[in-house]
């Protein structure tokens, strides 16, 4: 990962100047290391008339793979080998960026003791970057370094020299040239890097709006593309992006005003809070389910790894559940479960209505046959795909409910989560999480191996890009409705009071 940054001068502000702001001497090549590699510093000419400062970004993509660890099991195929096997030691991008902060974090201030005067004035500046990720292409890094006073030479570069015909590849060659203040250059690198590549190798935290303002100040807020240059460089975190936006457009009218921001951001009283709280989807997503079950009339139903016991506890508060039936795999969890439930200070008539029970979802289990509705809430993600099809006739092939209700995060959202890192799954043991298309196609497939029919449901916020942040199927078994199994208790139950009448009435002649 390589740039360079060259100026010229003459004998009376000679190009060598460039090393007092810098704070990198000429004469020495310097190292420094960063979380993800070594960094060099060298000139590869420096003279009077012409001085050009290289910054070479060796990346350790062992190291950058370590630290990005605690990432979930989901994800594609390749993803545990795309760790390794990447561009970041050699394009520029966010790690570019975090080297230019670090190295030359003085020269980004805009201080330098030594020639103060220098680092006021603006200088002939050529800054080139061999290879430079831009989604967006050349056009893209035209709109975003020519309103900046930048003269842009964005090369695209091909895939394979050899082979034309395969066209470009999404890297340029970046020339930059135009009269402007070492520290306002640093600054448009720091941040556009990252927004070409339109990627970032951190977790972007709420101070990143910070960051962003900082190195933005004096021109982010006439830029054209402020709004695109906020979203990508705050990775699509829509409300850093939009917290961004609305600093941004208060430093308008500050510098509109010619007063200062905190003047005009006064009329919120911060002692206040007439906020609404959004509802957790964890009690949306029991609502759903809750509302999927009544609707099909079930009184008997299983929750299928039923963890902490949350989904039974509400199921207890409704009378219309008889018999509720909480299964899981690990006996901590069920002990969790009896204390949050206090079966043991229940009384006898709740307590016969509820029963928690250790079993293995992947092995089929005589004690789940006969129930009206099984739950499997936040349940699959969590089983390696090879065992899936072990769980699925379980349930579908052996227990057969009336009535299935299957719920699994919808990986889609992901991007809207603000304390999910890019690339991690929602909890460290999920194995894999599922897009709307590839939740359907298993849905539509365990339906028509088993005899049900599925419906659909969002639970959530349902997105119009991305989605609900929870997905909902609801299999029926086929030729069985609420009405039929109804009137085939009533009529079981009729059958059984005419049996006990005719018993008693022997037995009275008996006597």
């Amino acid at each position: 990962m390589f740039l360079t940054i060259s100026t010229t001068g003459n004998a009376a502000n000679p190009a060598t100047d460039l090393g007092f702001l810098l704070h990198k001497h000429p004469e020495k090549a310097q190292t420094f290391s960063t979380a993800h590699g070594t960094a060099h510093v060298l000139y590869p000419e420096a003279g009077d008339e012409r001085c050009t400062a290289a910054l070479l970004l060796e990346v350790d993509p062992v190291a950058l793979a370590r630290r990005g660890k605690g990432k979930g099991r989901g994800g594609a195929p390749d993803a545990a080998l795309a760790q390794y096997v990447n561009d970041r030691p050699y394009a520029a991008s966010s790690l570019l960026a975090v080297a230019l902060s670090n190295v030359f974090s003085s020269a980004l201030r805009g201080v330098c003791k030594a020639r103060p005067e220098r680092a006021e004035q603006p200088l002939p500046l050529r800054i080139e970057v061999p290879a430079l990720p831009a989604r967006g292409g050349p056009e893209l890094v035209r709109r975003l370094f020519e309103p900046l006073g930048w003269t842009v030479d964005a090369t695209p570069l091909p895939l394979d020299e050899q082979f034309p015909e395969w066209g470009d590849s999404r890297y340029v060659r970046l020339v930059l040239e135009g009269e402007l203040r070492l520290a306002h250059a640093l600054r448009h690198l720091y941040v556009l890097l990252p927004v070409l590549d339109d990627a970032k190798h951190y977790w972007v935290s709420p101070d990143e709006v910070d960051k962003l303002l900082r190195a933005g100040e004096g021109w982010l807020a006439g830029h054209p593309e402020q709004k695109l240059i906020a979203g990508r460089y705050l990775a699509r975190r829509w409300s850093l992006t939009r917290q961004a936006m609305e600093r941004l457009e208060l430093v308008r009218l500050a510098d509109a005003d010619d007063t200062d921001v905190d003047e005009i951001d006064n009329a919120v009283d911060e002692e206040s809070d007439t906020e609404e709280r959004p509802v957790p989807l964890a009690v949306r997503r029991r609502e759903a389910i809750l509302g999927a079950l009544r609707e099909s009339g079930a009184a008997r139903v299983l929750d299928l790894g039923c963890g902490q016991g949350q989904l039974v506890a509400e199921l207890l508060k409704d009378v219309r559940f008889t018999e509720i039936v909480g299964v899981d795999v690990s006996i901590r969890a069920l002990t969790v479960a009896s204390r949050r439930l206090r079966l043991d200070r229940m009384g006898e008539r709740q307590a016969a209505r509820v029963r928690l029970q250790q079993g293995s979802l992947a092995y089929t289990d005589k004690r789940l046959k006969g129930y009206d509705a099984a739950v499997l809430s936040e349940v699959i993600e969590h089983l390696d795909l090879p065992r899936l099809p072990a769980l699925e006739y379980a349930v579908f092939g052996s227990a057969r409910p009336r009535t299935v209700v299957v719920t699994t995060p919808n990986v889609e959202y992901n991007v809207r989560w603000e304390s999910l890192p890019e690339g991690h799954a929602r909890h460290g043991d999920h194995r894999f999480e599922w897009t709307r298309a590839e939740f359907r196609d298993w849905a539509e497939q365990v339906a028509a191996r088993h005899g049900y029919a599925v419906r659909y449901a969002p639970v959530g916020d349902d997105d119009p890009e991305v989605g609900p942040p929870t997905q909902m199927a609801v299999f029926t078994r086929a030729g069985t409705s609420h009405e039929t199994d109804a009137r085939t208790t009533d009529a079981r139950t009729t059958d059984t009071l005419k049996t006990d009448s005719l018993t008693n009435e022997k037995e009275a002649k008996a006597g």
